[in-house]
């Protein structure tokens, strides 16, 4: 009896991992953005793109990094777009990314129905993908009880999006190119006056970041087997990074810890009913909640999360100054 609630404890811990990783892809790749000074809103939509040509591309490549590969570019190409819209050519930052994530949708769905009208390729007749995609425990530390399984068995990429999260921190706090963004954010005009190429540095990591998302989106396709319904993949992911941004104070690192804790209230949508039964003296609770609050929960805790940093002082903060701001060089 001890080891079936051990069991259910892990499998709740695996599965925060599982279903909300695409979360650390989509605000890891954000965080990059909104640091050039950039507001995307266009996150769910690029994630969607990602997601749709990654997928199809990988099986039909039967190779899980030419999905990667295909997503980073798609959602790359999305940022171009924004790029050349807001950086180039002034456009409002926040339209334009809410009319990305419009695009996107469509994008998605068109390409989605079109090639499923046809021949939709099915995830596990691509043996390359099916096995790529399969757990890969971390020697020695898959064996920590309890622990273990949960939090250190999973595909690679878990370990991708981990893996980037750290490299991002440590890029633009530790690097010269990093800082360069950092100031940029903060400060375009100063950034130029000491030579600086303002739009070089935006386009370059406003690319970057988008790619990033894709591959969460594509995450996303992987993890519901390439079952393409009626409702989309991403499922409102997007716009939970966006808040996620501001949770993890647009710190990459902290990004890690932040979609566990929004990962946490998630999966108890699909485990509360499983915990309840295993605790029913401290959880018994869990299972007399409405299957539409769970449902509902992660959002909620996403309008807490805003209105919380909203009227939080800008000390301390890692907000960019400039963030939203389009910066006219002439006005220098």
């Amino acid at each position: 009896m001890e080891m079936d609630k051990l069991g259910v404890v892990t499998s709740f811990l695996h599965n925060i991992v599982v279903y909300n990783i695409p979360l650390l892809y989509g605000t890891t790749g954000e965080i990059i953005v909104e640091k050039s000074g950039s507001l995307n809103l266009g996150v769910e939509g690029i994630m969607a793109v990602g997601a749709i040509f990654g997928y199809i591309a990988g099986c039909y490549a039967n190779s899980l990094g030419v999905g990667i590969l295909t997503s980073f570019l798609a959602g790359a190409l999305c940022g171009l777009i924004f790029a050349v819209l807001t950086v180039s050519l002034q456009a409002n930052q926040n339209i334009t990314g809410l009319t990305l994530t419009t695009f996107g949708l469509g994008v998605y769905f068109f390409v989605g129905n079109g090639l499923k009208s046809i021949a939709w390729p099915a995830m596990n007749d691509y043996p390359n993908i099916k096995n790529g995609f399969a757990d890969l425990p971390i020697p020695g530390l898959s064996q920590i009880p309890l622990l273990g399984k949960g939090l250190f068995s999973h595909n690679v990429l878990v370990y991708l999006a981990v893996v980037i999260a750290l490299c991002m921190w440590w890029y633009m706090n530790r690097t010269t190119p990093g800082l360069r963004l950092r100031s940029v954010g903060e400060n375009p005009a100063a950034a130029d006056s000491v030579g600086i190429n303002v739009k070089r540095v935006q386009y370059l990591h406003i690319c970057l970041g988008c790619g990033i998302m894709g591959i969460g989106g594509y995450y996303m396709g992987l993890n519901m087997s390439g079952s393409f319904n009626s409702s989309c993949w991403i499922n409102g992911y997007g716009w939970i990074a966006v808040a996620l941004v501001i949770f993890a104070n647009w710190n990459p690192a902290l990004a890690i810890l932040g979609t566990f804790v929004f990962g946490f209230f998630n999966t108890l949508r699909v485990s509360g009913s499983s915990l309840a039964a295993a605790f029913p003296g401290p959880l018994g609770w869990l299972a007399g909640v409405p299957t539409q609050l769970y449902q509902a929960l992660p959002f909620l805790i996403t309008a807490v999360v805003l209105v919380v940093t909203s009227v939080r002082k800008r000390e301390g903060s890692g907000l960019p100054a400039s963030l939203g701001l389009n910066y006219f060089r002439e006005e220098r």
